[in-house]
């Protein structure tokens, strides 16, 4: 049995006979209030993982240090690469809609776990899919797809993403809440897919028992 937990913005762990953690952060409320921001997550604090992914080198998703277990580290990185769950493909893809000028690149994270295939977009922030990227991510399980608009894609773009890709499960991730008030709720990108939403009370639970369509987990809390 394989549990999927949500620690906030674009952080997963996945627990199955291996552990894969996504994106960790580490205590950014002090740097955010001096911006006028709020990002109350709780701390990713006693976690161990034996894989650790990180999409792109924002303070908010490659914070590592905060991982314990002595896991293999892939770092903003495309191509296909091993790992302790086998091959991972990243995906080459940008941070913004103008080739990465303005925020940089993003990495799209595919690989399966215990039969699952899942697929992790990070801050994807372009358009749409280019075909070339579309073919590399093949066959989709589990999506975590960012749905806070803003510095990410469209909700739009987000919707016809899911459109393509046709996962049996999309969570949603990367949005605004009462932890995190830069970033937009998700309510544009339910609107645009037309799709019922399965909102969870509690930020994780297993995957089998996750129901085909958008996943909302509930906000992580102390």
């Amino acid at each position: 049995m394989m549990r999927v937990r949500w620690f906030g913005q674009s952080a997963f762990m996945l627990d199955g006979t291996k552990r894969v953690f996504i994106d960790p952060f580490a205590d950014m409320s002090e740097m955010l209030r001096k911006r006028g921001g709020r990002f109350d997550y709780p701390l990713i604090e006693g976690v161990e993982a034996d894989l650790v992914l990180v999409t792109h080198e924002h303070f908010d998703h490659n914070q590592v240090d905060v991982i314990g277990g002595d896991p293999a580290v892939i770092r903003a990185r495309a191509g296909t690469l091993e790992s302790p769950v086998g091959d991972v493909v990243g995906v080459a893809s940008e941070h913004d809609a103008v080739a990465g000028t303005q925020r940089g690149h993003n990495t799209i994270y595919c690989f399966s776990l215990d039969g699952t295939r899942f697929c992790h977009f990070g801050d994807f922030g372009q358009d749409a899919l280019r075909p070339a990227q579309r073919e590399a991510i093949g066959e989709v399980d589990v999506l975590f797809l960012p749905a806070g608009g803003g510095p990410t894609v469209a909700h739009d773009a987000a919707a016809q993403i899911v459109r393509e890709l046709a996962p049996r499960v999309t969570v949603v991730m990367h949005y605004g809440n009462e932890a995190v008030d830069f970033l937009e709720p998700p309510d544009g990108f339910f609107n645009a897919l037309g799709a019922e939403v399965h909102r969870l009370e509690g930020s994780e639970a297993d995957v089998g028992d996750l129901k085909d369509g958008v996943t909302m987990f509930g906000v992580p809390r102390a």
